[in-house]
């Protein structure tokens, strides 16, 4: 804070004493003027919430670092402030007014929520217990263990200057007893918050004792002020610290502060009355006249060589800190009076304007045609910025509206994909996004959840199950038939509530435009000042069109999982080509060849092993034979010797029953061992060679490879028909989930939520809400209620109308004395 100047300049005429005093009167008139003024603004910011650079005084330091006591000793009576120790959990605002004729102090607090003040206290334990009342109703309501809404207390005294301070909680370093742990902490935050301000002047408190380099508090100060330009620092309790001083050089050195605050600050150095005996105000008052009177006879006589008086008389004792404080908080009011007047005029037109739209709305309940108008104009508004931010709208600002996909999850109540358990992470999942990209990012998520899910492993007895059946039915496909049932199956089981959450999800991202849109809808008002549609107030309208707005993204929501239900069935239908797109192009591993012995073996299914107990061995199928007679035709060959046996053999001698006979030999194949029945039937061979389009499918079948398999070399290979059904399931399963993910969902949500969200919202919104007659319109309007809203608001307004323009009124007058 800058220096005080205390040394006048010799005016080169002297004046009258008549004129000198007029002058002087004429000057504290103005002073006295203004600072009512600026007294009653305070009290309208409070009781409004306005927010206005009105220059205030805030005194801040440790709880106890003597702030109570001062402020005591600026008011010139005690009121037991230390007691209720109100300062450790809300703010007061003393509005300390001079009045000449007030032999005894005034006190009135202002009315909570209320520019009004209530009746005078002239009790000092009366104040007390108002304060710590008031304090404790609060703290209880919010429930919360400290609050930065002030208390107000205007005290008119013959004794005390014309200055405002607001007290603030005291610092501390731990919480009361039964207090949460975290109270220092929003102690300091809520103090902060207070003193952060430009306009305000900060007055800094610290006990003496203290040296400067061990400060608790003045890092905290510095981060407010850095440079303490605006910051007034008092070093309290200054009699403790006299004794330590014996020669001028070491009260000098204490008494500059170099070093630690700086070259151009200058601490305040008081001490106070320590007696708390109860007396008279005008005992306490003598009292402190006495402190200062005995600091400055010790500093003088006390000390070898005195004190540098020229250069720190200014910054000694209590009334020049008091007289300090007035003439620099009179020199802000004057400097800060031109720009108060000046907003104070933009308040008045803005609350006169927002009163003036106030009374078109109550006057529009009786208006039906003027009413809807504005409706269907707001609801139209709505709409538009719903498909702008489905289009890719960057305001409001997506660091606070947006969100993430753990949020979405959590506040959604879909929680997580299910039969899904890795944790999806989509790109961009941290950010906070909504409308179209928040869109994108869940159907991104939506196929890394899908292409997640595995065909789920099939038991054996179901895959027999349902292999047996196909057989029984005919035909050459009864393998891949099986397969490609097991993966439908396991497609409309697994993938059917991805996509109910899919849509669960999209649902709740466009659900959440709403408000988005009533955000940007209000920036724009704002911007543009538009007075037209303007619907705020109608409480009831509002409900209706948020409900109408729900309904319709609750019936896309609806008609979209229909629609992808239809493809799932449709990809998962027996008539469904998908599962054998592929089959005869190598799909899923299998070549043409393998694709024959793979289905060749349903001609024989009774005879597939699947058991886990693994194909026959060699030995063990020789050994069956062993009680098989031998067929008269049969021409047994070695491995060697296998081309020679299939030129011998032709296709007429050869057949394969369809439906084997308990009396005929069976045509067994088991890993590499063939046994075979020959007779003149040639009309099934014919029709198996048909339906595979191979002339040549005996050479698989007389080569000793495993019709399981597809493989002629595999007498290695113990193969399964139960792992060479799941593995094709596993492969169908895969072709069904792309297709449904690639060609078909993706597609149909997108034009099953968004197209409409553009090209339809306003049309459904209308005939929700409009397509009624004019009776049930009005209902949105006249509801219960609905009126008295609009008439408390305008009682609001009136009130913070005529307040304002009396400050405003007063402002002007001390303009002109200016």
């Amino acid at each position: 804070m800058a220096t005080p100047n205390t040394h006048l300049t010799t005016p080169t005429k002297t004046p009258s004493t008549n004129s000198s005093s007029i002058s002087r009167k004429h000057q504290n008139n103005t002073s006295n003027s203004r600072f009512e003024a600026y007294n009653r603004l305070q009290a309208a910011a409070v009781a409004f919430g306005e927010k206005l650079p009105i220059p205030e005084i805030v005194a801040l330091g440790g709880q106890s670092d003597g702030k109570s006591s001062l402020l005591e000793a600026l008011l010139g009576f005690r009121f037991n402030i230390r007691e209720v120790e109100m300062g450790t959990r809300r703010p007061l605002i003393l509005q300390m007014v001079h009045d000449p004729s007030a032999l005894e102090p005034r006190c009135r607090f202002q009315e909570e929520d209320s520019e009004e003040y209530g009746s005078s206290v002239v009790s000092s334990t009366t104040i007390a217990d108002i304060i710590k009342s008031r304090t404790e109703a609060l703290l209880k309501r919010t429930k919360t263990a400290v609050s930065s809404k002030p208390i107000v207390m205007r005290a008119e005294y013959a004794h005390c200057p014309n200055l405002t301070i607001i007290d603030t909680p005291g610092f501390v370093l731990k919480a009361r007893k039964g207090e949460p742990e975290n109270t220092p902490n929003e102690i300091l935050s809520m103090v902060k918050s207070l003193a952060s301000p430009p306009h305000r002047i900060l007055l800094f408190l610290q006990q003496s004792s203290v040296e400067w380099c061990s400060s608790l508090w003045l890092d905290e100060i510095r981060e407010i002020d850095p440079t303490f330009r605006r910051t007034v620092i008092v070093a309290s309790k200054f009699d403790n610290r006299l004794k330590e001083f014996s020669d001028r050089w070491e009260v000098d050195r204490y008494l500059s502060a170099s070093g630690y605050l700086g070259e151009n600050t200058r601490p305040f150095f008081v001490a106070l009355p320590k007696d708390r005996n109860t007396i008279t105000n005008d005992e306490f008052r003598r009292q402190i006249s006495e402190v200062d009177s005995e600091i400055l006879r010790h500093l003088r006589d006390g000390v070898k060589g005195g004190f540098d008086e020229e250069k720190f008389r200014p910054y000694i004792g209590f009334s020049s800190l008091r007289d300090y404080l007035e003439s620099e908080l009179q020199k802000r009011y004057k400097e800060a009076a031109p720009a108060t007047l000046a907003l104070l005029e933009q308040r008045c037109g803005e609350v006169n304007a927002e009163l003036a739209r106030m009374d078109s709305k109550i006057l529009a309940t009786s208006d039906v045609a003027h009413l809807r108008r504005s409706a269907m104009l707001h609801a139209a508004s709505i709409s538009n910025h719903v498909g702008a931010l489905i289009d890719g709208a960057a305001d409001p600002a997506p660091e606070e509206w947006g969100k993430t996909t753990e949020e979405e999850q959590a506040e959604s109540g879909v929680g997580s994909w299910p039969a899904v358990t890795v944790d999806i992470k989509p790109p961009n999942a941290t950010l906070r996004l909504y409308g179209g990209a928040a869109f994108e990012r869940v159907m991104h998520e939506f196929r890394c959840a899908a292409y997640s899910i595995e065909c789920p492993p099939v038991s054996r007895e179901k895959v027999a199950n349902i292999l047996l059946a196909h057989a029984g039915r005919g035909g050459g496909r009864g393998v891949t038939e099986a397969a490609a049932e097991i993966a439908r199956a396991a497609a409309r089981s697994w993938l059917a509530p991805l996509l109910d959450t899919a849509c669960d999800r999209l649902a709740f991202v466009l659900g959440n435009l709403f408000d988005l849109a009533l955000e940007r809808n209000h920036m724009r008002d704002s911007e543009y000042d538009k007075k037209n549609g303007n619907m705020d107030g109608y409480v009831g309208f509002h409900a209706a069109l948020r409900r109408a707005y729900s309904r319709f993204i609750k019936d896309l929501a609806k008609q979209c999982k229909q629609l992808v239900r239809h493809h799932l069935d449709s990809v998962t239908s027996p008539y469904s080509q998908v599962c054998y797109e592929n089959d005869f192009q190598g799909g899923f591993g299998l070549s043409a060849t393998s694709y024959f012995k793979f289905n060749q073996a349903s001609s024989g299914p009774f005879y597939l092993e699947l058991s886990d107990v693994g194909a026959p061995s060699h030995d063990e199928t020789m050994r069956d034979q062993e009680n098989i007679p031998p067929e008269k035709n049969v021409q047994q060959t070695t491995p060697g010797k296998v081309a020679e046996a299939r030129e011998a053999l032709k296709e007429s001698q050869m057949t394969v029953p369809e439906t084997p006979s308990p009396d005929q030999p069976y045509d067994v194949v088991h890993a590499g061992v063939r046994k075979e029945n020959v007779n003149n039937e040639i009309g099934p061979r014919k029709r198996m060679s048909r339906m595979t389009g191979n002339t040549k499918n005996t050479e698989s079948v007389q080569n000793g490879g495993s019709l399981l398999f597809g493989n002629a070399d595999s007498g290695a290979r113990s193969g399964s028909a139960y792992l060479e059904i799941c593995s094709s399931a596993a492969q169908h399963f895969a072709r069904i989930r792309e297709v449904l993910v690639e060609r078909s969902v993706t597609s149909t949500l997108n034009s099953g939520f968004l197209t409409p969200c553009r090209d339809r919202l306003v049309v459904a919104l209308g005939l929700d809400m409009f397509a009624v007659n004019d009776e049930k319109f009005m209902d949105m309007f006249v509801a219960p209620g609905a009126i008295d809203v609009l008439q408390n608001e305008r009682q609001s307004l009136q009130k913070r109308q005529k307040i304002l323009q009396s400050c405003l009124n007063e402002f002007k007058s001390v303009a002109r004395a200016l």
